[in-house]
């Protein structure tokens, strides 16, 4: 449903069964009246700042005598919030936009609740990418389990595996729901999977000749493509410590092309580039 619309007779049973689910907020107002007209603009400015936390419906009592009537509208304007099909609050005449927007908080879901509706819808549509930023931005805002646990799931989905793994982690105990215990499961399966024979084979040939950088990259490499980033970056750090242009520069050079891989967003490659920076300068 559109965020601002023009409430009729024909759409109004659509709108009312969407308060079930959204707030709605119901703008009386005519063309008669210079106030009601400030005021829309007032309401549709607002609408399209908090983007799609509610509807605001605006019914012109001058074509729409009969909805008027129906929620006893006395003067113009008058402004009623709407939810689960009944108003909740509202107020009559005009009111400065931080008013409105204060009122208005009292009714709306928190933005974060919003991300993780939208990341859940994404994730449904096995759109992990989408969903992504959405649950990374709710979480920094509102660190609570459900949103943890799906981020995990994003992140499982992303074979990212130790940023999963430190989430799952933080969930306390009460809410280890049955979602947890698949997560859990899915990414100990994971964890298999990337235990691959190569990658031992790899570990033990760096084991026996530990200064072979040439192995090293190897296996660094193998880790990264299993999504054991973590293991991957510190294999690496260890000779840049001791030599920023380790064999010809190549350890540098695997070792950034595994941070640009992760991306600017995440956690653990801006660990290990700032770890980088204070080896450079």
């Amino acid at each position: 449903m559109q965020s601002i619309l023009e409430l009729t007779k024909e759409n109004i049973q659509q709108v009312v069964d969407a308060s079930m689910e959204k707030v709605v907020v119901m703008a009386f107002w005519a063309s008669q009246s210079p106030e009601s007209l400030s005021l829309m603009q007032t309401l549709e400015s607002i609408a399209q700042q908090q983007n799609g936390r509610f509807v605001l419906a605006k019914v012109n009592c001058e074509t729409e005598m009969e909805i008027a009537n129906y929620f006893q509208i006395q003067s113009l304007p008058t402004t009623l919030v709407l939810h689960q099909g009944k108003p909740v609050d509202g107020f009559a005449g005009v009111q400065e936009a931080e008013q409105i927007t204060e009122m208005l908080d009292k009714h709306l879901p928190a933005q974060w609740q919003l991300k993780l509706n939208q990341a859940r819808v994404f994730l449904a549509e096995n759109n992990a990418i989408a969903a992504l930023p959405l649950l990374k931005d709710a979480y920094n805002e509102k660190p609570l389990a459900e949103i943890a646990l799906a981020l995990a799931d994003v992140y499982l989905s992303l074979n990212v595996l130790e940023d999963a793994q430190a989430l799952l982690d933080s969930v306390g105990l009460a809410d280890q729901d049955s979602y947890y215990q698949s997560l859990k499961a899915k990414l100990a399966l994971a964890l298999d999977a990337a235990d691959t024979p190569e990658i031992r084979k790899l570990q033990l040939d760096v084991e026996n000749d530990p200064s072979n950088l040439g192995l090293v990259i190897e296996l660094a490499k193998a880790l990264h493509q299993a999504g054991r980033n973590d293991e991957a970056l510190e294999l690496l750090f260890a000779p840049l410590q001791k030599d920023i242009s380790a064999q010809d520069g190549k350890v540098k050079q695997a070792f950034l092309e595994i941070l640009t891989a992760l991306g600017q967003g995440n956690t653990l490659a801006n660990q290990y580039r700032r770890k980088l920076y204070t080896l450079l300068y």
